[in-house]
C-alpha cells in the first residue's frame, strides 16, 4: 500500500509539473498571437486614449512578472477571464460546452474500441487470409486518411447524395445528428486498435502456455476468451486509455466540419475572433482534462495489472 502511494504521489507530481507548463505556456500567447487585444475590444476607430485606457483595465501595461503572477493567481482561483467577444467568463463557457464534446467522444471510443477489437480478433485468428487482408487493409486506409477529410467524405456521401443524416449541428436526443461525426472521430483509434489486437493476439497465441492449453483439451473458445484474449488486451488498453484522453481533449477540426456544439468548435471560433482569454482557456481546459485522464488510467493500471512495476 505504502508502495502505491508513492506510486500515486510521483504521478501526481508529474501531472502538476505539466499543469503548471501548460499554464506558463497558455499565459505567453497573448505575446504570440498577432493582434493587440486592447485594439480589439476599443474597435478598428478607436483613439489612442482610449487603447491605452483599455490596456491600463487589463493590466497589460504592467510588467510581464507582473501580469504572470496575476494570471497564475486568477487560473489557480479557477478564473479563466472573460471573453471578449461575449464579455461572459470563460470557464462557464467551456463548462457549457464539455458535455457535448464528453458525449461525441464517448460514444465514438466506445464503437472504436468494440469494433476495433473484433476487427483485430477476426483477423488474428485467420492469419494472411482474406479476411486478414481485408480487414487490416481496410484499417491501414482509416490510419492514413486525415479526420477532416474522412468527415468530409462521409457528409458528401450519406450528408449529401444519400440524405441519410442531417449536414451539421445537434439536437438533444437525436441520433442522427450524432452518427456522422461519431464514426469520423472513431476511424483512425478503431483501425489502430485492430491492428493493435491482431498483433498482441498473434504474439499470446504463440506463446507455451497457450499450446499447453491446448494440448490438455480446454475447450478453443476458453482458450482463446481466457487465456489469449486476456492477456492480449493489456496494450490494447493502454492504447485506448490514450486515444480516449488524446480525443476528449481535441476533436476539434471534426466538431469544426459537423458544427458540433462542444468545446472544439469553440476553440476555432475564438481564433477566428482573436478572443484571447477564450482562446487561452480553451487550451489549458483541454490540457488539464488531457492530463487528469492520464493519471486516472495510470493509477487504476497500476492497481489492476499486478506486473506494473511500482518501485
Amino acid at each position: 500500500m505504502i508502495t502505491l502511494l508513492v506510486y500515486i504521489g510521483r504521478k501526481l507530481a508529474v501531472a502538476v509539473g505539466i499543469i503548471g507548463g501548460v499554464i506558463t505556456v497558455t499565459f505567453f500567447l497573448n505575446f504570440v498571437l498577432p493582434g493587440d487585444p486592447a485594439r480589439l475590444l476599443a474597435g478598428q476607430r478607436a483613439d489612442a486614449a482610449t487603447i491605452i485606457a483599455i490596456r491600463q483595465q487589463l493590466g497589460l501595461d504592467q510588467p510581464l512578472p507582473v501580469q504572470y503572477v496575476r494570471f497564475l493567481s486568477r487560473v489557480v482561483q479557477g478564473d479563466l477571464g472573460r471573453s471578449y467577444v461575449t464579455n461572459r467568463p470563460v470557464l462557464e463557457i467551456l463548462i457549457e460546452r464539455f458535455p457535448a464534446t464528453a458525449l461525441l467522444t464517448v460514444t465514438s471510443m466506445a464503437i472504436a474500441t468494440v469494433l476495433g477489437i473484433v476487427m483485430g480478433l477476426a483477423a488474428a485468428l485467420r492469419p494472411n487470409s482474406w479476411v486478414d487482408t481485408f480487414l487490416m487493409g481496410t484499417a491501414l486506409v482509416g490510419i492514413s486518411v486525415p479526420s477532416f477529410v474522412a468527415g468530409l467524405l462521409l457528409l458528401l456521401l450519406f450528408g449529401v447524395v444519400l440524405g441519410w443524416f442531417p449536414l451539421a449541428g445537434y439536437i438533444d436526443q437525436g441520433w442522427q445528428y450524432l452518427a456522422l461525426p461519431m464514426l469520423t472521430l472513431a476511424l483512425r483509434p478503431l483501425s489502430i486498435i485492430a491492428r493493435m489486437t491482431r498483433s498482441s493476439m498473434l504474439d499470446v497465441l504463440g506463446q507455451d502456455y497457450i499450446r499447453t492449453a491446448r494440448a490438455k483439451g480446454v475447450p478453443p473458445v476458453q482458450v482463446l476468451l481466457r487465456h489469449a484474449l486476456r492477456n492480449a488486451l493489456n496494450p490494447v488498453v493502454t492504447t485506448v486509455s490514450a486515444w480516449f484522453a488524446g480525443l476528449l481533449a481535441g476533436a476539434f477540426f471534426v466538431e469544426y466540419i459537423f458544427n458540433w456544439p462542444g468545446i472544439g468548435t469553440v476553440a476555432i471560433s475564438a481564433i477566428e475572433k482573436l478572443d484571447y482569454p477564450l482562446i487561452q482557456g480553451t487550451v489549458l481546459f483541454t490540457a488539464v482534462v488531457f492530463v487528469v485522464v492520464n493519471f486516472v488510467v495510470d493509477v487504476l493500471y497500476a492497481v489492476l495489472d499486478p506486473r506494473v512495476q511500482l518501485d
